[in-house]
């Protein structure tokens, strides 16, 4: 049973930064890649940033420049110079690489309002 599980969401300004963590049951590298993805309400669940078991990132063309996605034991989104429009429940990913498999956290709140 995998289970992953989000931390660090919260209300943040226009303008301020929250750093989202995912610790997995397990060691994550036995994941071909792991990622954040969000859903606003009304809205289709969309990805956000991912890395592959080889280190190699992808990012959310609307996220470039201004979120980060790492990890050691866990994997993490820097999120800085937050938007409104960045206001979602943000869910941690595991997967297959051809998502033979897919894990989903329980969700995190992000609010971005002034």
């Amino acid at each position: 049973q995998v289970q992953l599980v989000e931390s660090g969401g919260g209300l943040v300004q226009p303008g301020g930064s929250l750093r989202l963590s995912c610790a997995a049951s397990g060691s994550i590298f036995r994941f071909d890649a792991m990622g954040w993805y969000r859903q606003a309400p009304g809205k289709q669940r969309e990805m956000v940033a991912t890395i592959t078991n080889g280190g190699t990132t992808d990012y959310a063309d609307s996220v470039k420049g201004r979120f980060t996605i790492s990890r050691d034991s866990a994997v993490y989104l820097q999120m800085n110079s937050l938007k409104p429009e960045d206001t979602a429940v943000y869910y941690c990913n595991a997967r297959g690489r051809v998502w033979q498999y897919a894990y989903w956290g329980q969700g995190t709140q992000v609010t971005v309002s002034s």
